[in-house]
């Protein structure tokens, strides 16, 4: 049987106004799968990624990681703190929240400088990451100049230099033309053939064949409405309808494009 990479125990998350993000998740993430998080906007999807991120906290229930409890305390620690985010790599849905140096080459080079990384290693990593990503062409650009497809590129390229376990992806289609959108769902396959545990949190019902095995679906009471296969979830138009993924009017068959 496939590790368990998170274990989420009857999570609930509310934000300081009070309102409920979460209520009650259980949910269990194995290595190596490629999982999509549905569910209409508000729903409860970032939450739930930042929380397997480490960057909230279960208020009730708990996160355990790679066998080990994710919480404040223990994120407070240096050692346990570095050797998970060495581990799991969050892209933002606004990219912009993640760049903010003064060159691409030194945005993909972040990350690796603050593992404390030799510089030898740290200039292997960033060249490796640009030519896999074809960013050659802007290695000198301030990121602040670039396109929005171009920012979601070099977003992708700083969190892949840390060469994580676990890649944690926020509507990463949001906003790209259909080109960056193609590409990026082609390096979603491509890290997950590599072996990489992918997680993305989408309403793009067209892109959940193409980078995912099993979906875990959110209602708008921030509840686990259903987690099962996508060919499974995709075909349940009750339960697409129930969650506002899809309207009245929708055609009998999700369409799937890519």
């Amino acid at each position: 049987m496939a590790e368990i990479l998170f274990q989420l125990k009857n999570v609930t998350y509310h934000y300081p106004s009070g309102e409920t993000a979460l209520e009650g998740i259980d949910l269990s993430i194995y290595k190596g799968e490629k999982v999509a998080l549905l569910g209409a906007n508000g729903s409860g999807k970032s939450t739930l990624l930042k929380i397997l991120d480490g960057l909230l906290f279960p208020q009730s229930g708990s996160l355990i990681a790679f066998g080990e409890r994710v919480s404040e305390q223990t994120m407070g620690n240096e050692e346990f703190s570095f050797a998970f985010r060495r581990r799991v790599g969050f892209v933002f849905q606004n990219s912009e929240a993640q760049l903010f140096n003064s060159s691409v080459w030194d945005e993909i080079a972040f990350g690796p400088v603050q593992l404390g990384l030799a510089r030898e290693e740290v200039e292997s990593r960033v060249e490796g990451v640009i030519t896999m990503l074809g960013l050659d062409h802007l290695r000198n650009r301030p990121p602040f100049k670039l396109s929005g497809g171009e920012k979601k590129k070099v977003a992708i390229a700083s969190v892949l230099s840390i060469n994580p376990d676990v890649l944690l992806f926020d509507e990463p289609t949001s906003g790209l033309d259909p080109r960056t959108q193609r590409w990026l769902v082609n390096l979603i396959r491509t890290l997950n053939a590599a072996e990489k545990t992918i997680i993305t949190a989408t309403h793009d019902l067209e892109i959940v064949d193409q980078i995912a095995d099993r979906a875990v679906v959110l209602d708008e009471d921030h509840r686990l409405a259903a987690v099962g296969t996508v060919d499974e979830v995709l075909g349940n138009l009750e339960l697409l309808l129930r969650v506002n993924l899809i309207d009245e009017d929708r055609s009998s068959t999700v369409p799937r494009h890519f």
